[in-house]
């Protein structure tokens, strides 16, 4: 399961586990944060309508098939853990996931209340989260039992978005054969052919950029049944270029949102890439407008303080782009 080593540097980093297995974890975002104490909003908030009080920031798979350069967490080599000796041999329920991921949230979130700037109501809404991003860490839509959990999740009246870095396509065909998927489904994007996919996402296996575009494909077919959404991370003098080649492959995908973000210097990243690497907000408003014209979408919308830019695929997409939590399901 998780090496001792690695689980102490996680909980050093305010992950908590949920299960008796150990391979499901939380962990507080920022803005889940702020939202209570500074009245400042995630552009998911902005975006999609998204209370950044009630968002439960988690993973149910702690590993992943890649070591991209601007991952914020920590890879082989940057701690004294073989990251990729991790072996799961028994999966929790999601049930039991679920009640524990919400008991650690509350307990992760349990100092905040008495805090002087707290907005107590907020705080109060925060110990029933209602949005669930499986995203933190490694890949979570690889967990076996993913069709049930998302199930588990929209019984609840939660609203789901999976992150995938698109190293598993079958597991996308999972979900789409079980007809059941999360309430957006998102699909990385950081590079624009095979040798900037080799170089920034370095992914574990020789086959990576085809499993890739195998989970662009499959992301155009899930549009059938659900949101989707490509999500771009823009490093500065190194993938922010080649707008027409993104455009090809965004029209593979063909999501109805794409979200054109900078590089964020975090965590283990900054050792890696660093602040030079990170675009000015003006930058990626720039890189975004050419996207747009190469691709037909819509420049809708931009959030400074996290330096993105939403484009939408077409009015409908634009209309629709504020979730509906009743139609939760």
């Amino acid at each position: 399961m998780i090496p001792d080593k690695l689980a102490a540097v996680l909980k050093k980093q305010k992950y908590r586990f949920a299960g008796k297995n150990q391979h499901s974890l939380v962990k507080i975002c920022q803005y889940t944060k702020d939202s209570i104490i500074k009245g400042s909003w995630c552009y998911k908030n902005q975006f999609y309508g998204i209370k950044s009080n009630r968002c439960l920031q988690c993973t149910v798979v702690p590993f992943c098939f890649n070591k991209c350069v601007f991952c914020w967490r920590a890879q082989p080599g940057e701690i004294e853990v073989d990251m990729d000796s991790i072996k799961i041999d028994k999966w929790d329920d999601p049930e039991e996931i679920i009640e524990e991921m919400i008991l650690a949230q509350r307990k992760l979130l349990s100092g905040l209340g008495g805090h002087p700037h707290a907005d107590k109501k907020l705080w109060i809404e925060a110990q029933d989260p209602k949005h669930v991003a499986l995203s933190v860490l490694g890949e979570p839509i690889v967990y076996p039992k993913m069709p049930e959990l998302l199930k588990a999740f929209h019984k609840r009246g939660m609203s789901t978005f999976i992150v995938t870095a698109g190293g598993s396509p079958s597991a996308i065909e999972n979900l789409i054969n079980n007809k059941t998927l999360p309430t957006q489904l998102y699909l990385s994007m950081s590079s624009y052919d095979k040798e900037s996919f080799n170089l920034i996402v370095r992914p574990n296996s020789p086959d990576g950029w085809e499993r890739y575009l195998a989970s662009l494909k499959l992301l155009k077919e899930a549009g059938k049944f659900t949101r989707t959404v490509i999500r771009m991370t823009i490093i500065k003098d190194s993938n922010m270029a080649h707008p027409e080649k993104y455009a090809e492959l965004i029209k593979m995908g063909n999501p109805d949102y794409v979200e054109v973000k900078a590089y964020m210097a975090l965590g283990f990243s900054r050792n890696r890439i660093g602040p030079l690497g990170m675009p000015l907000h003006d930058e990626i408003v720039e890189f975004a407008k050419k996207l747009a014209k190469e691709t037909g979408y819509i420049y809708t919308d931009e959030h400074k303080p996290s330096r993105i830019v939403l484009l939408c695929r077409d009015e409908k997409a634009k209309k629709n782009r504020i979730i509906d939590f009743s139609k939760i399901k």
